[in-house]
């Protein structure tokens, strides 16, 4: 887990909320306070899709950030800023398949339960925090390490600064 301190928050909630940046990445909640608190659960409601539609979301029950982004520019913008936001991102899984494969089979699939990104707005100050969660114990630390790494590149490469 790594935390990073955003220095501008402005240029780092234009590319969350008005590019497509962060749109491959599974909401798993959002919690947004301005003149009312607002929450989204971020779970697929699977009634309301079709088998077939189902289907191509390739068992992935939960909404991508690009289904909900528009919604959630809608409630924060105007001339106010929210007292509060707090999204959590899990990274699909055909991705967190990717960084294994680069560590080299150290774990496995089904010892993931997840590659996290936790951005927390409040009293004017932005982070973002890394999260992995691993299903059993283990001493190996590096899907930790290479994720902080890739996090801190993405950051990067969108011309973010950080601490």
């Amino acid at each position: 887990m790594l935390l990073y301190k955003i220095m501008e928050v402005k240029p780092f909630m234009a590319k969350l909320l008005t590019t497509t940046a962060f749109d491959g990445y599974i909401l798993k909640e959002l919690q947004l306070q301005t003149f009312t608190g607002f929450t989204i659960s971020g779970q697929l409601n699977e009634d309301f899709f079709s088998k077939e539609e189902l289907e191509e979301r390739n068992g992935i029950t939960g909404v991508f950030w690009s289904e909900v982004r528009q919604i959630v520019y809608n409630m924060i913008k105007g001339s106010k800023t929210p007292l509060s936001l707090k999204v959590i991102f899990q990274l699909p899984p055909q991705q967190c398949l990717q960084i294994l494969e680069t560590l080299g089979g150290r774990l496995k699939p089904n010892d993931i339960g997840g590659l996290y990104l936790n951005i927390k707005f409040e009293k004017g100050e932005l982070s973002v925090i890394t999260g992995t969660a691993i299903k059993s114990f283990t001493m190996d630390k590096s899907l930790e390490h290479e994720w902080d790494e890739q996090v801190g590149r993405m950051l990067k490469d969108m011309g973010i600064a950080y601490s």
